[in-house]
């Protein structure tokens, strides 16, 4: 793998860390202003966006490949009618999505909500900038695809870290210095999101060299859609299986087992930061190249990610339980820790299948990649079903895991690509958090857990150096660089 790359990758991963952390840090001094009710009623509302996100259509992933493939190709004219199309679009689902959003959250929470009638007052008059959040969100997908489209992965980061900032103070600031309501905390929302958005958009025309405003080409607009409809249903499949365990958990075993499930399951997410650092700098790089190009970047990444996410599965497979106890207690670290340890192997196995995801998308038929979520979709719902009324809680994580693994083998078959060395490396790396899966289970306690986890550390950096010769390449890189810099 190419050293533009690993920058890009490290480049996308410190722009998924810096956000995570603002949001995290932010969220008691905005209960202790508003209440835990308005928080509530805060957090659902930009719920309710996140799931309006549909509205994109794909948008935003059709011009990130149509400009990569523009650019590759040297056609700066065709990247103009890409983002131009893409934007009117968005701009005008989003204004319908707007009115449908402001008339349904006022139904929603006249006759489906339980708030007091001075909170029910205040979402009424906040219900003006929620309709305006959405057109606005909308368009920024696009800048940011764009952006992402021209690998200006810095430009992107630096501002959408910026307006993450902006997002998570200036409505606090508005709740502490003019009122902690929610129509003055959501218009300080709307108002960063603003800034955000003239900002990536300024990025994007920077970046794209494009100085004047252009109508939509329902040509262009017909392939983006072509494009963008077979990512929308891949997306909206990925968010429906991602949330469906815990929607079983609760209808069959009650809303306590949820919560027993959920702590870890939010932990170890975290983890995919890595891959999904990965997957955004691969995507335009996949979209540009020949198909000989792109099966060899796909195979340098899939070792990549065996190579350097599998130790911070191990790692995380036996630290899970002790963080759990200091996080949360023993009482319930002791029931999470089996369902937190299972949840790494899928994170891990979700990070491997991305990647033969979007190789399929860019460079086979993005049909595919959707119609094999589609298929699988009853077979993982029978699945949970099953394995959460025989083994409860382990059951849905080992049929999440189950799903996972399917999902990544299904797609390295679709993708056309050599299978054989790309399954083996991946067995051998599995065979690895397996044997950790069981030695943290049969050897809890902390001592041993970690002279254990320290041995299969060893063994598998061992095996990765030992069976790669592009990690052993990097590692020694790395070590030069490290011994250039001490003696100077």
């Amino acid at each position: 793998m190419d050293k533009g790359i690993l920058k890009n990758v490290a480049i996308n991963f410190c722009g998924l860390i810096l956000p995570t952390f603002v949001s995290l840090m932010t969220v008691p001094a905005y209960i202790k202003a508003l209440g835990v009710e308005r928080y509530g009623v805060v957090s659902l509302v930009w719920t309710l966006i996140g799931y309006f996100g549909v509205l994109d259509l794909g948008m935003s992933m059709a011009a990130q490949n149509h400009i990569s493939k523009a650019r590759a190709s040297g056609d700066a004219e065709e990247s103009a009618r890409v983002f131009w199309s893409a934007f009117w679009l968005n701009l005008g689902t989003g204004i319908v999505g707007g009115l449908l959003i402001y008339f349904g959250a006022f139904i929603y929470t006249a006759y489906f909500t339980k708030v007091s009638a001075t909170l029910q007052h205040e979402v009424y008059r906040a219900l003006p900038w929620l309709a305006v959040a959405i057109p606005l969100a909308n368009v920024s997908w696009v800048f940011a695809g764009s952006i992402n489209g021209a690998e200006r992965f810095g430009v992107y980061n630096t501002n959408q870290t910026i307006g993450t900032f902006l997002f998570q103070m200036l409505p606090l600031a508005a709740a502490w210095w003019i009122a902690p309501n929610l129509q003055t905390v959501l218009a300080a929302a709307v108002a960063a999101r603003f800034i955000a958005a003239l900002m990536l958009g300024h990025g994007a025309l920077k970046v794209l060299g494009i100085r004047r405003i252009e109508p939509p080409q329902w040509g262009t607009a017909k392939g983006l859609f072509n494009f963008g409809g077979w990512m929308l249903i891949a997306s909206t499949t990925s968010m429906i299986g991602d949330t469906l365990d815990r929607v079983m958990l609760g209808g069959g075993l009650g809303a306590k087992a949820v919560t027993y499930y959920t702590v870890p399951q939010n932990l170890v997410q975290r983890l995919n930061m890595l891959p999904n650092a990965l997957v955004r700098t691969l995507f335009p790089r996949l979209s540009a190249v020949g198909r000989d190009h792109a099966d060899s970047l796909a195979r340098q990444s899939l070792e990549f990610l065996n190579g350097v996410f599998t130790p911070v599965g191990i790692v995380a497979i036996f630290a899970l339980e002790p963080f759990l106890n200091l996080w949360v207690g023993h009482d319930i670290a002791t029931l999470s820790a089996p369902v937190g340890r299972v949840l790494v192997i899928s994170v891990w196995l979700v990070g491997q299948a991305s990647v033969t995801r979007i190789l399929i998308q860019s460079q086979v038929n993005p049909a595919r990649a959707a119609l094999a979520g589609l298929v699988e979709m009853p077979f993982f719902v029978g699945g949970l079903w099953f394995g959460i009324h025989h083994f409860g809680l382990i059951g849905a994580a080992v049929v999440v895991a189950m799903r996972a693994l399917v999902d990544y083998g299904v797609l390295l078959y679709l993708s056309a690509i050599r299978m054989r060395p790309i399954a083996l490396d991946m067995a051998a790396h599995l065979v690895f958090l397996l044997a950790s899966l069981y030695l943290a289970h049969a050897w809890p306690a902390l001592g041993e857990s970690i002279g254990m986890c320290v041995v299969v550390l060893a063994l598998n950096v061992a095996w990765s150096l030992t069976m790669t010769p592009a990690l052993r390449t990097l590692a020694r890189g790395l070590l030069v660089r490290l011994n250039t810099r001490k003696s100077t």
